[in-house]
């Protein structure tokens, strides 16, 4: 427990009334989503543990797709798709869709092989084809939710119907941080619907583990800051300042013993106190060349907004962060006009996604970074309404890069159309277990206990891809 100094004779009772009656805005220093759920046993912290065996990476960087980029528009060329354009899907739709779609239609975009692997990649990803031979894609995923919100929360948590533990959690629950004065767990600007906080929620688990936002979707990531930072305030100052809050709130928690949250909320003052010390510096992407700026698209009107968030995931998970997401939100979910708004969308993010993996491996970081890159689901290769494409939960793409995963390669397959994952299929739990396997953990024992039973993000399922492993 932090120390907890009575204040002296000379304190003024009245400043003391007033510190009192305004803990709840110390509070809101940087982490007050940090305690919105779950309890905090004492001597829960972010101290690194021992991962269950080896990992092949330390560190994970999440770029979520929000809205369901389309597979077979971007990495899944489907030639008979391309040839069979108009006619009508030759074996049965699913039993139960999001909405009603017609015949076949092919992808707007011409597909090339690229580097010395052959990996198909849509036109639209120019800068990511230039880095595929880094890549690892996975095309047989699939899912068991095809409206937004559920399959956001599969993706993000294991389950699409109850409030679990985000992915991201989970990482830092088992391993910790490796950086005690920023939150293991930092999503940037992530989106405030289709689940919201409970994306990268800590659910049940202790409240350290909760994922802590900066900004949202509806910022620009300019504006995605720690909030409540007291820069003008002397340290020293702020220092007595929270010993004597830590004082009264001692007095508060010794007359409620057991009162897990509430220790959760004294301890979030002391992180909120050293992040205000580090995390100005992390997040202050100004201090970046010229050259680093442009690498990221900082310059250009079309890619800085995503290419600042993925130099704050850099500088981030370089200064010890475990678990970062970065969300492009909601831009991605083509129900009409998938030709120029999947172009739009792509040219946003492209050029941001490849700096960020050269700039991890230039720095030595990629090795053991794990880079994932994906949305909720995919589409479907029929079209509505002419000229989009509806949900589809039953086969989409995701890929990864470094954290040892084998490079240049494609696991897993959909049928002729893209309709179905068909081919070493992958289910989202086995993605999980694959994602926690290479941050050294045993998705089975990485288990946590909670109203009767013990819980994990790949509930009794999940299998591991080990033809991925490099």
């Amino acid at each position: 427990m932090p120390n907890r100094r009575r204040p002296g004779p000379g304190i003024d009772p009245s400043r003391r009334r007033l510190l009192q009656q305004s803990a709840c805005g110390f509070g809101a220093l940087a982490l007050g989503d940090l305690l919105r759920a779950g309890a905090a046993p004492k001597g829960d912290d972010l101290r690194p543990r021992l991962p269950h065996f080896a990992p092949r990476a330390k560190r994970v960087v999440f770029l979520f797709m929000h809205g369901g980029p389309s597979h077979i528009d971007t990495f899944d060329y489907k030639p008979l798709l391309q040839r069979d354009h108009g006619k009508p899907l030759p074996f049965p739709k699913p039993r139960v869709t999001f909405a009603e779609t017609g015949n076949l239609m092919r992808s707007p975009y011409a597909f090339r092989q690229h580097g010395a692997s052959g990996q198909w990649v849509s036109e639209i990803f120019p800068h990511i084809a230039s880095v595929v031979d880094k890549l690892c894609f996975l095309k047989g995923l699939h899912g068991s939710n095809d409206a937004h919100g559920g399959a956001l929360l599969k993706i993000h948590t294991g389950s699409d119907t109850f409030v679990r533990p985000s992915i991201g959690s989970w990482a830092i629950y088992g391993l910790g941080s490796e950086n005690q004065n920023l939150p293991g767990f930092v999503t940037i600007c992530p989106t405030l619907g289709h689940g919201g906080v409970n994306n990268w929620s800590s659910a049940f688990l202790p409240a350290v583990y909760q994922g802590t936002p900066l900004g949202n979707a509806s910022v620009p990531s300019s504006q995605a800051a720690v909030r409540h930072l007291h820069g003008e305030m002397p340290v020293g100052r702020q220092r007595r300042m929270l010993d004597l809050l830590q004082d009264l709130n001692g007095e508060h928690a010794a007359a409620r013993p057991g009162d897990d949250v509430l220790d959760a909320r004294i301890q979030s003052f002391e992180l909120a106190f050293r992040m205000q010390m580090e995390a100005p510096g992390v997040l202050g992407v100004d201090t970046e060349t010229a050259a680093t700026k442009r690498q990221y698209g900082l310059e250009d009107q079309r890619t800085a907004n995503f290419g600042r968030q993925c130099l704050m995931a850099r500088r981030l998970l370089e200064a010890g962060v475990r678990f970062v997401q970065v969300t492009h939100s909601y831009k991605w979910d083509q129900h009409g006009n998938l030709e120029p708004d999947h172009r739009r969308n792509a040219a946003e993010v492209d050029q941001p996604i490849a700096a960020l993996i050269t700039d991890l491996e230039q720095r030595g970081l990629l090795e053991d970074t794990l880079v994932w890159w994906g949305g909720e689901f995919g589409r479907t290769p029929t079209s509505e309404g002419g000229t989009g494409r509806d949900h589809n939960p039953h086969a989409f793409t995701h890929f990864l890069a470094g954290g040892g995963v084998r490079e240049g390669i494609s696991h897993g397959g959909t049928d002729d159309y893209g309709y179905y994952a068909a081919t070493d299929r992958m289910h989202v739990h086995d993605l999980h277990a694959t994602l926690l396997h290479l941050l050294g953990l045993d998705h089975e024992r990485l288990t946590y206990r909670h109203a009767g039973r013990d819980f994990r993000l790949t509930d009794v399922e999940g299998k591991v891809a080990r033809a991925i492993l490099a």
